[in-house]
């Protein structure tokens, strides 16, 4: 069925249901107001507020702003709820027509008086949100956010249960909920989704958003219909400030640095926040946050693991990696808001964020593939050039990369009686660039009958040592090491835009023990997500350039892996000699080509929904139709010339999304959820794309236009507590059945995919089906119930088991990519006074990383655990200063592949501790 026609007959079944004849007062009014806290700081989210005559309640939204309307003319009592407050009672007198205001000011339980600065304050706060949430949800509030040491969003995420991120170079990088891959979430910004700067992925890397700059952060594990439906593991809902979520003007600087214990130098850090009222009804706030980060990382990597008949193991191929990183961050964001009237309240608000990354990545590499080997054991192998040949490779990147996110959104929303109305428009981009990146300069020495014999010892399943046994002056001469090739990135060039508009209208009837809405919208996505890379190969047609031109001295303090060059060395020799070296034009018009792509998404979804709201039951129930329309363009590139084919693909698809959701709280504090819902999740555009790459390994990756997508059913059932001194436990059951998951499949037999010929190749399949089940426990609670001074202690725990299986299209059960079993995170928090104090671990199990030709050949992430700690000391109301310490523990990334009864390398890295010392100030 067309699109259109589907998405105007909800609209028609909506218009006809919002205008039903049900009974409404002849005389009401509506109550309006904001809820606080005792200091009139800042308002207060997520409180429940009830008429106790008429059993009707609402929740306090941005600001602590809430709203019944259509209250009969009368006298009645309105009671407010906030978790860690005391309970409120205010009567309240309606009118017979227009608004009545009744602001409500809440206290803190015992020694907690303030309600948003510290721990058990945060925690309040974020408790609140989860009770008062329609489904199963997460969440972080800002002072939450800057409690932990953490270095940007994503980081600060995987303290919340259920979730934890993948590290990029001892950085936290990209989300994972429930244990299960990131590119099953979806991530917003101020309503705004968020596209990908990076090529080849449809998920954000939330590295490049300061946690300086967030108001709150909400992750919402279960879908309703106003809910984009494109997600199996959470929505990420991102929110900046907003001036009218204080009531008092904010400025607000902190200024720090950090240092690498293994790049031995500090890193400056700095960020400015401001929240202002130009008038009542006017009020702008934003953000710039500044962070230059320096730090070094060692790595070990090999490959090509071969058996001999004796049933001892080895690679063919070891490489020792020296890493040397600056990232650059710099994040603004800002927010117009404006309160037109009681009744309509308009905004405005942008982010930009800039990540930029100078990468300086030395390898020294063993290619022992044809080397004899002389002596093998269970923990060692030596090999010797006689008869063989053993190829040493030092080279360097120099790699310059710029990431971008930017956002603007424009909305409102307006309420007129029992009518809201909400709409918005806005604009997202993001973008990855490369520009003239010397990527990599590559020397290389092949040794034959010269007398070189190497030793590896793997005694140490992750960091295999070798010694030279002799030769190891023929080894070490960097004048022996022509040039094999430059790799010169012109220009990579990927860029991801989405343009959305959305339309939301709900009309609310107050029945006799509750209230029931009826609520339609719209929303449109248009998307192009791009490709274009420029690159060129070089050689040397002299064979005069050889490493000890360009000669540097290695930082690795793994083992020796000298000579290697120099950092900018092997570049400034290309630039200061371009005249040299000879194009390679075959090669440089082949690899240009056969990446690049256009990719066009346009989504259009309508949905209807029904809502019953009670002091104790709430139930959401509707559904959603979402049609995809994909245009794909790519190149067909014949190695033979080369010659260039311009391909198109296409894909127009539908699907209905039902969903039902329940909150039932049959008594205080005891709430029960459940959840039923159909989603999807599109596969990456850059896995889609007609498109061809070669990797570093040599190995093709395929783009697949035949991808189809996720598709899931989702059950959620759990069950809440809430203590009355600031605590919470629960247990919440998910149960997924997903359909057409996708996976990389690495094919070593060779053949021909997209009319390309190749001998091994990485291509992204549907897999036939797969399950994912689990149980999330939590357990939060301030303990101000223990005698002075342990009651400042505070303590939060959160346990998720997930077993995640699927099929292969040949009858493989695995894993599904990227799910952890268990994860685990802990807090131990102490606030006495001006002093606080946080200790935090986190722990993810290992996960499948990519798939290979058999199990045996399959990429294993190891376990991962991280004790980070912080504390703070309060000088007085303006100035604060504190501490925190980043990977206490010197925890290592290791992955491996399970071969003869042993893990077996693939790469590890160190990035030892990072401390972070400041001040932040209060104006």
């Amino acid at each position: 069925m067309p699109a259109p026609k589907n998405i105007r007959r909800l609209a028609i079944c909506s218009a006809l249901l919002a205008t039903a004849a049900m009974p409404t007062s002849a005389w009401a009014g509506t109550i309006i107001g904001t809820v606080s806290e005792g200091s009139a700081t800042q308002g207060l989210q997520s409180a429940e507020l009830r008429i106790v005559e008429l059993d009707r309640v609402a929740r306090s939204g941005r600001g602590g702003a809430y709203r019944f309307p259509d209250v009969p003319a009368g006298s009645y009592t309105m009671e407010a709820r906030y978790v860690g407050a005391d309970m409120v009672t205010t009567k309240v007198d309606v009118p017979e027509t227009g608004n009545v205001r009744i602001d409500i000011v809440m206290q803190g339980m015992g020694r907690n008086e303030i309600l948003v600065i510290g721990q058990a304050a945060n925690q309040a706060s974020a408790l609140s949100r989860q009770r008062a949430a329609d489904g199963v949800v997460s969440a972080l509030t800002r002072d939450s956010v800057g409690q932990f040491p953490d270095q940007n969003v994503a980081e600060s995420l995987r303290r919340l249960p259920g979730l934890n991120v993948l590290n990029d170079q001892g950085e936290g990088r990209f989300v994972s909920v429930r244990g299960l891959d990131p590119n099953l979430n979806s991530s917003s910004i101020n309503g705004v989704r968020l596209p990908s700067p990076e090529s080849d992925i449809r998920s954000v890397a939330l590295d490049v958003i300061s946690s300086d700059l967030i108001e709150s952060i909400e992750v919402k594990k279960s879908l309703t219909p106003d809910m984009d439906g494109d997600t199996i593991g959470a929505s990420i809902e991102i929110n900046t400030v907003s001036a009218f979520d204080r009531k008092k003007d904010l400025l607000s600087v902190k200024v720090e640095g950090s240092y690498n214990d293994l790049r031995d130098v500090a890193s400056p850090k700095a960020s400015i926040d401001f929240s202002t009222r130009l008038s009542d009804n006017l009020g702008i706030a934003g953000g710039l946050s500044y962070y230059n980060r320096r730090f070094e990382t060692d790595n070990v990597e090999a490959e090509d693991w071969t058996t001999t008949d004796e049933g001892f193991g080895y690679a063919e191929e070891v490489q020792y990696r020296d890493y040397d990183v600056q990232r650059e961050r710099i994040s603004a964001s800002l927010s117009l808001d404006f309160r037109a009237s009681d009744d309509t309240s308009l905004y405005i608000r942008g982010i930009y964020s800039q990540f930029d990354d100078q990468e300086f990545r030395r390898r020294n590499i063993f290619k022992l593939g044809d080397a004899t080997v002389t002596g093998v054991d269970a923990d060692n192998v030596s090999f010797s050039d006689a008869g063989g040949e053993i190829e040493i490779e030092r080279d360097i990147k120099d790699r310059q990369e710029e990431q971008k996110i930017r956002s603007i959104a424009l909305g409102g929303e307006t309420n007129t009686g029992p009518w809201t109305i909400e709409y918005s428009a806005s604009w997202a981009k993001s973008s990855e660039l490369e520009d003239g990146s010397v990527d990599p300069t590559v020397f290389i020495r092949g040794f034959e009958d010269d007398g070189l014999d190497v030793l590896f010892d793997y005694s140490d399943s992750k960091i295999p040592l070798f010694n030279y046994l002799s030769g190891a002056d023929i080894a070490t001469d960097p004048s022996g090491y022509g040039l094999d090739e430059v790799e010169f990135t012109k220009r990579s060039d990927a860029q991801d835009e989405e343009y959305a508009a959305q339309f939301d209208i709900g009309r609310q009837f107050a029945m006799g023990s509750g209230d029931f809405t009826v609520q339609a919208g719209f929303k449109g996505r248009w998307r192009e997500k791009s490709y274009n890379l420029d690159v060129e190969f070089y050689e040397d047609p002299t064979g005069t350039y050889n490493l000890g031109d360009v000669l540097g001295f290695p930082t690795y303090r793994i083992t020796d892996i000298s000579p290697l060059p120099s950092f900018r060395g092997a570049s400034n020799f290309f630039f200061d000699n371009f005249d040299l070296f000879e194009l390679q034009p075959d090669d440089s018009i082949f690899d240009s080509a056969a990446g690049d792509y256009v990719a066009d998404e346009d989504i259009l979804a309508g949905y209807l929904l029904g809502r019953w709201d009670s002091d104790t039951l709430r139930v959401i129930g509707g559904v959603r139709y979402e049609n995809t329309k994909t245009d794909l363009n790519g190149n067909r590139v014949d190695e033979d010339g080369p010659t260039i084919t311009p391909v198109r693909f296409s894909n127009d698809y539908d699907n209905w999304l039902p969903s039902l959701n329940i909150r039932f709280e049959p008594q205080r504090n005891l709430v029960f959820r459940a959840a039923a819902y159909r989603s999807l999740v599109r596969p990456n555009l850059a896995d889609l794309a007609p498109r061809f790459e070669l990797s570093d390994d040599n190995e093709g990756d395929f783009g697949n236009p035949d991808l189809r997508p996720y598709r899931a059913w989702n059950f959620d059932a759990s069950a809440e507590y809430y203590f009355s001194n600031n605590g919470a436990i629960s247990a919440n059951f998910f149960y997924k059945d997903v359909k057409d998951f996708v996976v990389d499949s690495f094919n070593e037999d060779g053949g021909v995919f997209n009319g390309i010929t190749f001998e091994e190749a990485v291509i992204p399949i549907n897999g036939e089906s797969a399950t994912i089940k689990g149980v999330e426990l939590s357990l939060s609670q301030a303990l101000t119930f223990l005698p002075s001074p342990l009651d400042g202690f505070l303590v939060q725990v959160n346990y998720t088991y997930t077993d995640a299986e699927g099929t292969l299209d040949d009858g493989r059960d695995i894993p599904l990519p990227a799910s952890s079993k268990h994860t685990l995170n802990a807090v131990l928090g102490y606030e006495t006074g001006p002093f606080s104090f946080r200790l935090a671990g986190t722990y993810r199990d290992k996960y499948l990383d990519e798939i290979g030709a058999s199990a045996e050949d399959d990429r294993i992430v190891a376990s991962h655990f991280q004790l980070d700690a912080s504390a703070k000391y309060r000088v007085n109301k303006n100035l604060q200063f504190f501490l925190e310490w980043v990977n206490i523990n010197d925890e290592p990334y290791f992955a491996y592949q399970n071969r003869d009864n042993r893990r077996r390398l693939l790469q590890y890295e160190e990035y030892s501790w990072t401390a972070k010392f400041g001040a932040k100030v209060n104006f």
